[in-house]
């Protein structure tokens, strides 16, 4: 079952006895993985498995859900403050879906990103903190998805819920997209509410309502967080403005967990979009992938292929692929200076 039938089965989209059925199966699977996640977390929770500390303070940016929630552009802007205020960020990841040892999407975007800064990866993210804080001049870490790897003791949980699909259809994996219960933000020290401009005014105070009252001791530290399209720029490393390539349509491709946001941003560049083609989150592209993917531009007659940086550090160096550079940005004014005050707050309190 491809990504997109998987998520119409448990939205209760796709209808009918066979899928009533399926989400039937999936909840009792449901219950096996609410079983073990309870008892993992039990065990930290009651000091039966400890969390072992790096040298230097470590600040996760995380999510309760599967898919994607933004946390590539946001450990990007942590990174910024943290460097602002005089700090010497390094970054550590689980390296999700790379190949024969080579970084990953994540990994080679943040490069881009954040140029300079050390980047270990790592599923035993223990040893990636080891490995970054080898180099001298690192004196925080920013784990990239570190909310549900409890093995590596934080100094700040900056958990992310994406205000277009923020509670994973109200289950836990397979049966929704919840990592773990919702009680889980208690272990939160800041909650940021992604994509909260893709959303009513309304859904997105809903959503704060609900995490207020799973965490009421969240509500001077939780956030609002927009991605906005600030350029695009091609495998050549060539950078255009969203107006010089708003003229002429635009197929666009990704693989990505919230494909459908990425579209959404796409037209509120005010793109002309002809067409799109979706694959697997973390997708590789193939010979096969990429011939395709050009029978289909010529077929809609887009000028060029539109896609995210993830994708884009896995595309051929052609000027017809183009990506959007996205910056996360804090809607409402004083909240960026009030999670500045938090950060610095924190890391003094661990120095």
């Amino acid at each position: 079952m491809n990504e997109v039938a998987y998520k119409n089965l448990i939205s209760g989209n796709t209808k009918g006895l066979a899928a009533a059925l399926a989400r039937l199966a999936l909840s009792v699977l449901e219950i096996a993985y609410q079983i073990v996640i309870a008892a993992r977390n039990q065990m930290f929770d009651m000091g039966l498995r400890r969390s072992k500390r790096a040298t230097v303070p470590v600040i996760s940016v995380g999510n309760v859900t599967t898919g994607g929630t933004g946390k590539t552009p946001v450990v990007a802007l942590l990174v910024t403050m943290l460097q602002k205020h005089g700090m010497s960020p390094g970054i550590i990841s689980r390296g999700y879906r790379s190949v024969d040892g080579v970084s990953n999407d994540e990994k080679l975007v943040l490069e881009r990103l954040c140029p300079d800064v050390p980047h270990e990866q790592n599923a035993l993210r223990i040893e990636a903190a080891a490995r970054v804080t080898a180099n001298s001049s690192v004196n925080v870490i920013v784990m990239d998805d570190g909310f549900q790897h409890r093995q590596l003791h934080r100094d700040m949980n900056v958990v992310l819920i994406d205000a277009t699909n923020p509670f994973g259809y109200g289950h836990q994996l397979p049966r929704g997209l919840l990592r773990e219960p919702l009680s889980a933000l208690r272990r939160a020290d800041v909650v940021l509410v992604t994509r909260s401009d893709m959303v009513p005014q309304g859904t997105i105070e809903s959503i704060e309502r609900r995490i207020c009252q799973i965490a009421p001791e969240l509500r001077e530290r939780l956030f609002r967080i927009d991605f906005r399209a600030v350029s695009c720029i091609n495998g050549r490393g060539e950078r255009f403005s969203m107006e010089e390539l708003s003229q002429e349509p635009t197929m666009l491709v990704s693989g990505i967990g919230n494909p459908e946001a990425f579209a959404d941003t796409c037209r509120r560049a005010n793109q002309k979009i002809a067409g799109t083609r979706w694959f697997p989150d973390h997708h590789h592209y193939t010979e096969n992938d990429r011939a395709e993917i050009e029978k289909q531009r010529q077929e809609l007659g887009a000028r060029r292929i539109m896609t995210t940086l993830k994708d884009l550090v896995k595309m051929p160096s052609s000027g017809d692929y183009v990506a959007l550079e996205i910056a996360a940005t804090f809607p409402i004014p004083g909240q960026k200076e009030v999670m500045e005050s938090l950060l610095k707050a924190r890391l003094s309190h661990t120095q």
